[in-house]
């Protein structure tokens, strides 16, 4: 009986550690450049905003082509975990930076602009926090 208490135990803590896990990445996101929550663990944005998906394309495509180590251009190195969940909400929500104003920006739509900015936001390096992964309220 002792060794059965055991197991379920374990295998609870275990479980307990899995789902606190999954649900410690985002699943939602609050734009303050459209003011809407975005829910980007559902659906379409569940896809396109995960490493295969459209806001990953594009970043490589665009911000990428500038922004490696060791590029020409003084571009600093930028990667998805270069900035937190919220510092890459303000880059995108305020557009003060070079790149949005010297254009490079102009090859991508604005939904495109949306979708990197969910993927960096999904990906950043406190996204694994389970303490404040979502922020929507």
């Amino acid at each position: 009986m002792r060794k059965t208490v055991v197991i379920v135990v374990g295998c609870l803590v275990a479980l307990s550690w899995t789902i606190h896990s999954v649900q410690a990445r985002p699943g939602k996101r609050y734009d303050a450049k459209t003011k809407t929550c975005r829910m980007i663990d559902q659906g379409r944005l569940d896809w396109e905003t995960d490493h295969w998906g459209t806001g990953a394309r594009k970043f490589k495509e665009v911000c990428k082509s500038c922004h490696t180590r060791d590029n020409d251009k003084g571009a600093p190195f930028l990667y998805m975990e270069s900035y937190g969940s919220e510092g890459w909400n303000r880059v995108f929500a305020e557009r003060k930076i070079a790149c949005k104003l010297d254009g490079s920006w102009d090859v991508l739509s604005e939904d495109e602009i949306i979708l990197v900015n969910d993927y960096l936001y999904r990906n950043a390096n406190d996204t694994y926090d389970p303490n404040d992964a979502d922020t929507c309220g």
